[in-house]
């Protein structure tokens, strides 16, 4: 484990103190977890942008094949 120190708004801090008195779990397992999630959104975020770029440089490419395959007289 590693020790950070942290600075929260007060409104954030006085939210999630709220939330935790609720749900019975103690603050650095509350933080842990939400980091846990928020790390994962941010992944998919990424990954998202990268097949998004990806798609956009074989998509004229992958328009002319189709368009190929189209003219393509299939005798019998």
């Amino acid at each position: 484990m590693k020790n950070i120190s942290l600075k929260l708004d007060d409104s954030v801090f006085g939210e999630t103190e709220k939330i935790l008195s609720r749900i019975k779990k103690p603050r650095n397992r509350y933080i842990n977890e939400a980091l846990a999630y928020y790390n994962k959104l941010q992944k998919r975020l990424i990954l998202e942008k990268k097949l998004r770029k990806e798609s956009d440089l074989v998509n004229s490419d992958s328009l002319d094949v189709l368009k190929q395959f189209e003219n393509i007289d299939y005798a019998d």
